[in-house]
C-alpha cells in the first residue's frame, strides 16, 4: 500500500513538472521579444544608392519592426521616405505626400526608435549650411549617431523629390538632374533625420541628412535648404547600436567612389 502511494506521488510530481514546463513554454512564446530602441537600423549603403542600386529589397512592414522614426527612399528611387511616429510617408515628385502600404519596398532607409536624450536650442536664425556647422559643433561628441527632430514654423523650406527611375538605373547624380524642387514659406512641420560621424563615409550621408513633413501632411521631402528660427528646440536621440541589411539584388556599376562620387553626393545634398 505504501509503495503504491509512493509511486502515485512520483507520477503526480512528474505530471506537475511537465505541466509547469508546458505553461512556461507557452508563456515565453506569448511574450514578444523586447524591442531594441538603441539601434540605428539601415537598409543598404549610400554608395550603393549612388551607383544606382535602386531595387527595393525590404518591405515597409519589415522596416517598421526596427523603428518608428527615420528617412530613406523607395523602390526605383520613387520619392523621399519620411517615418514619423511609426507612420511611413512618401513625398513624391508630384509635390504630394502619400501614406504608404506595408508591401512597398525600399532600397535605402535608416530608422530607429526615437527616445529623446538631449535638446539644444538654436541661438540665431540659420540656413542649412550654418545649422550643420554650428549644431554639429554643439553635439557632445562627433563620434556618435544621432537621430534629429525639430518642430517649428520655418520661414523658408526648400525640398526635393526624385521621380521613379527605370532600368538600367542611372547613378543618383544623374537621377537627381530630374528632381522636382519645391519652396515653401512660413510652413509649420517637423524636420526628421540623422547626424552620422565622418567615419560613416560610404555607408551613409556624413553629417546632417534631413527630411521635412508639414503638419497637414501635404508637403515635404529631402531638405536642400531651410531657415531655422532662433530659439528652436532641436531634439536628439543618441543611438549607439548599428545594424545594416545589405542589398541582395542590383549590380554595382563599378564606378570609383573615392573622389568623383563623393563630389557628386555633395552636389546632390545641396
Amino acid at each position: 500500500m505504501e509503495s503504491q502511494k509512493f509511486l502515485l506521488g512520483i507520477a503526480l510530481a512528474i505530471v506537475l513538472v511537465f505541466s509547469g514546463a508546458s505553461v512556461y513554454t507557452h508563456f515565453v512564446k506569448a511574450v514578444p521579444a523586447p524591442v531594441d530602441r538603441e539601434t540605428f537600423y539601415q537598409v543598404s549603403t549610400i554608395d550603393a544608392l549612388m551607383q544606382g542600386v535602386d531595387d527595393g529589397i525590404q518591405p515597409v512592414a519589415e522596416l517598421k519592426k526596427h523603428g518608428d522614426f527615420g528617412i530613406g527612399t523607395f523602390d526605383a528611387l520613387d520619392g523621399e521616405m519620411i517615418v514619423l511616429d511609426g507612420v511611413v510617408y512618401q513625398a513624391k515628385a508630384d509635390g504630394h505626400i502619400y501614406q504608404v502600404a506595408d508591401n512597398l519596398t525600399t532600397p535605402f532607409a535608416t530608422v530607429t526608435y526615437f527616445d529623446k536624450d538631449l535638446t539644444i536650442i538654436t541661438g540665431q536664425p540659420m540656413n542649412l549650411s550654418v545649422f550643420s556647422s554650428v549644431m554639429g559643433d554643439r553635439l557632445p561628441t562627433g563620434n556618435m549617431i544621432y537621430a534629429v527632430r525639430m518642430h517649428a514654423t520655418f520661414p523658408s523650406m526648400i525640398v526635393r523629390a526624385i521621380p521613379a527611375q527605370h532600368k538600367p538605373y542611372p547613378t543618383l547624380a544623374e537621377a537627381s538632374k530630374n528632381q522636382s524642387v519645391y519652396s515653401y514659406t512660413d510652413t509649420t512641420g517637423t524636420v526628421i533625420g540623422f547626424y552620422t560621424p565622418v567615419f560613416f563615409k560610404g555607408l551613409d550621408v556624413v553629417g546632417y541628412h534631413l527630411h521635412f513633413i508639414s503638419d497637414d501632411r501635404q508637403t515635404g521631402g529631402h531638405i536642400l535648404d531651410f531657415t531655422v528660427p532662433a530659439n528652436t528646440t532641436v531634439e536628439y536621440d543618441i543611438t549607439p547600436g548599428f545594424t545594416m541589411a545589405l542589398p541582395t539584388s542590383g549590380d554595382f556599376t563599378g564606378v570609383n567612389l573615392s573622389q568623383d562620387q563623393s563630389r557628386d553626393l555633395a552636389k546632390i545634398e545641396k
